[in-house]
Order: C-alpha cells, then structure tokens, then sequence
C-alpha cells in the first residue's frame, strides 16, 4: 500500500558527501521507485529564527520555510528523520527546527495540563540515526537517551506512532560499511517504514 512519506534530513551540513545526505537520496529515491509519495525537507538548508521566548512557542510563526514544513508534516502518513548524533542527542539545527514547527499548538496543544491535544495522531515515524561509536554501545551503555527523548518529548507527545528506529554505529569505518548502511536504508524506504 503507497503511503505519503516525508524524510527529514536534520543534519545542519547538507553536502552530498555527508552520510546523511546520502541515506536521505537513498530513501527519497527507493521510496519513490516503490510507489510511496514522498517528501523531502533538508533542515539545513532551511532559514528561521531560534525560538528564545515561551511567548513565541505559543504563537503560530510567520516563516515560509517553517510554514512548508508543518503544511509537508500535515501531508505525510510516515515522517522519517534521519540525522547524526552530535554530544548524545539532535544537533541543535534540527531541533531548533522541531521547536519552531510545534509552536501556536501545530503539534500538541500544551494549554491541557495533563491531556495535551495531539494533533498528529494517526502518523508513523522512522528515526535513523548515524554515530561514530558502536550503535550497541549507545543503546546498551549510554541508554540511548537523546533519541529516547525526541521520540517520548516531540513524537509521542504529538501522538506519532509507532516511532521506530535505526541506528548505524561506526560509519567511518569502511566504505563497505556505508553501502551495508545504504542497502538497509533502500529495504526500509520501499516497505515505507
């Protein structure tokens, strides 16, 4: 069944030769070639103002960059975000993205103390994750906490769900390496998960 995907490149460097930018071409590209609808939003390419007071979170933001993605966020059945991991979490470009989209309520109305509104329920979610350390020392030993974070802070609160996760460990390994990280990425875009 085709499904409309939206993939998220949060890397803030969107050169080709970033691995991200390459597992983001990988997706875009198999996704489409499997009959799925999709999207693609580079955050890095992106121009908008850092969130800095609680009074702009709770206005809807005048930005037409930030406007196309909330409106590319309400298109899609399956949001796929693919970044690295920087100090243990998002780079800070992608979440000062995450911040600027959810605010005047897109995302969640926060004004409910205990019962937010989640405003996109009904939406899955695919998190890749690149690192330089081994994927199961992330999991295992750090516990995998910035990405347990987006995924219970941002995602959930939102009401996406299923949120599931790839993580690719090790990348500067090889160039074998990569290309297993790329095929992985390819299966995952044309079964639009």
């Amino acid at each position: 069944m085709p499904k409309r995907i939206l993939v998220i490149n949060g890397h803030p460097d969107t050169r080709e030769e970033r691995l991200c930018s390459g597992l983001t071409k990988a997706y875009v590209d198999a996704a489409a070639a499997a009959g799925h609808d999709v999207r693609r939003i580079d955050v890095g390419a992106l121009s908008f103002p850092l969130l800095v007071r609680f009074e702009e979170f709770q206005t809807p933001i005048d930005n037409a960059d930030i406007r196309k993605a909330q409106a590319d966020i309400l298109w899609a059945q399956h949001l796929v975000f693919i970044h690295p991991l920087w100090l243990g979490s998002t780079p800070a470009m992608l979440k000062a993205f995450l911040e600027r989209v959810a605010c005047g309520g897109f995302g969640f109305d926060s004004g409910t103390a205990g019962n937010p509104k989640r405003a996109l329920s009904g939406k899955s979610a695919r998190l890749i994750v690149t690192m330089g350390m081994p994927a199961l020392a992330f999991r295992v030993i750090f516990g995998g906490y910035g990405e347990r974070a987006f995924e219970r802070g941002i995602l959930r609160l939102s009401g996406v769900w299923p949120v599931r996760k790839s993580y690719f460990g090790a990348v500067e390994l090889s160039e074998r390496h990569r290309e297993r990280c790329l095929a992985t990425v390819r299966r995952l875009a044309g079964a639009g998960r």
